[in-house]
């Protein structure tokens, strides 16, 4: 049986880095950054990471909301397909300056892909 998305790129140390490059991504793209205004981003870093931890198959330290919960709010405002996109590339080009192979990457963006109605609330 394979090992985890999660020990393939690297564990721990991997998908934080991961998650601190993605959301400098994010906080830096005028079309994303308004969905985090008055949030706690190092709190959110934390919980993106033990979710994308447990979503990428290792230990599950992940406590926070469905995804359909957490989102509700910014889906109120708007948050969209082409804004989950945007993210989604975020992720992608986080994980490629970190040098992760790039059948990894569409592993790991097949499971975020995963996700889309829940985020979005469809």
């Amino acid at each position: 049986m394979a090992k985890p998305l999660y020990e393939r790129i690297g564990g721990d140390a991997a998908v934080r880095a991961t998650v601190m490059k993605m959301y400098a991504k994010i906080l830096d793209d005028d079309s994303l950054a308004p969905f985090f205004d008055n949030i706690d981003v190092e709190k959110l870093r934390l919980s993106q990471s033990a979710f994308v931890t447990y979503a990428f198959g290792g230990p599950n330290h992940y406590t926070g909301k469905g995804l359909r919960v957490a989102h509700a709010n910014a889906v109120s405002q708007g948050l969209s397909g082409e804004h989950f996109d945007l993210v989604a590339g975020h992720l992608k080009s986080a994980m490629e300056e970190l040098s992760v192979p790039a059948d990894l990457i569409a592993e790991a963006l097949a499971i975020v892909g995963s996700t889309r109605a829940d985020v979005l609330g469809l």
